[in-house]
């Protein structure tokens, strides 16, 4: 029967409950999810960041697994003889050679593992010289990137939360760093305290690495704070006036729990990319400063000491200059891409 429009009699069928089928149709249920799976599911769309990624772990594998296998090692001077007579023809080898003996042996029927990117003037294999170098660079990145990332974090959290005459005092100190020109203090630094830590490392476990290394984690943590406290302070002072913190605050909260339980926590996406793009930062000093004698002692290779050695007969065996080159710029262009991807996955200024 059709209703009267001027009835004011309630329609019953308009309160039956809804089938499932029309439920489906009406609402439109999206999964749960948080920060980190969004980012991630944005970060895996781009396909430049992952290659990257890819590159990145292929090479950190490749310098932890391979020496472990590799028939030489990086200090073994193939030319060596057992009463110390040195055979010459193992130097500077070009990829694929072999020495006197080793022809010799292979003519004889033994198998002999290949050079593959030759050897260097003191008749070592230069491959796993290259791995090794590989493996002091990324160590260097990822331990001075640590060091700045807990100083800067704990230097800006403090500066953005209590504000005032500390914050003014240690924004000064920032500025008055950033105004001292970067590479001539790092190489200062590092020649002051490789003379200062060299005898003071004798009989220790650090000699084998020597007082270079650790002299630039020191001027790391002395030098390169500035822009990761920066970036924190700016976060934390735009945080500070969430509600949040308020009722934390006015719940009697002391300021040391509320930076860590609220305030870090929420500006965990500029941590993690300050701290990516300051690992290729790191390795470029690292390798500058080894390809001026400033790096790890020697026998111990480094990709910026190697490309120092190379220059000595670069007319002649050029592809020991272009080898370590171009892995170093492999690695700093990769943790670069990378470091890009994650600030366009993780920053929620650019997605909104």
């Amino acid at each position: 029967m059709k209703k009267n429009p001027f009835s004011l009699h309630i329609d019953v069928d308009s309160f039956l409950p809804a089938s499932n089928e029309e439920k489906e149709y009406m609402v439109q249920m999206r999964n749960s999810s948080t920060f980190f799976k969004d980012g991630m599911k944005r970060l895996m769309k781009n396909k430049v960041a992952v290659v990257s990624f890819i590159i990145i772990v292929t090479l950190t594998l490749t310098c932890i697994i391979l020496p472990f296998f590799w028939p030489y090692s990086y200090e073994q001077m193939l030319g060596m003889g057992k009463y110390g007579k040195m055979d010459s023809s193992y130097n500077n080898l070009a990829p694929f050679q072999y020495g006197t003996t080793e022809l010799q042996r292979i003519e004889n029927g033994e198998k002999i593992f290949p050079h593959i990117f030759g050897t260097d003037s003191h008749g070592r294999d230069y491959l796993i010289r290259i791995v090794y170098g590989m493996r002091v660079s990324l160590s260097v990145g990822l331990f001075a990137s640590i060091i700045v990332l807990i100083i800067g974090v704990i230097v800006g959290s403090v500066s953005g939360y209590i504000g005032g005459t500390v914050d003014i005092i240690i924004m000064r100190i920032v500025d008055i760093i950033y105004s001292l020109p970067d590479m001539l203090m790092v190489i200062l630094l590092a020649s002051v305290l490789k003379l200062t830590l060299g005898n003071a490392l004798v009989g220790t476990v650090f000699e084998k690495i020597g007082g270079n290394i650790l002299s630039l984690f020191i001027v790391f943590a002395l030098l390169y704070w500035v822009s990761m406290a920066r970036l924190i302070r700016g976060q934390i002072l735009s945080l500070r006036e969430q509600e949040y913190v308020l009722s934390a605050t006015s719940s009697g909260a002391k300021s040391g729990w509320i930076i860590r339980k609220h305030l870090i926590p929420n500006s965990i996406s500029v941590i993690i990319i300050s701290t990516a793009l300051q690992i290729p930062s790191a390795i470029f000093t690292e390798s500058y400063l080894s390809f001026l004698g400033l790096g790890v002692n020697a026998p111990m290779p480094s990709l910026g000491s190697l490309a120092s050695d190379a220059l000595n007969g670069v007319s002649s065996y050029p592809y020991r200059l272009f080898i370590p080159a171009i892995v170093i710029s492999l690695i700093v262009l990769s943790l670069n891409l990378f470091g890009d991807g994650l600030r366009d996955a993780f920053d929620p200024k650019i997605n909104g």
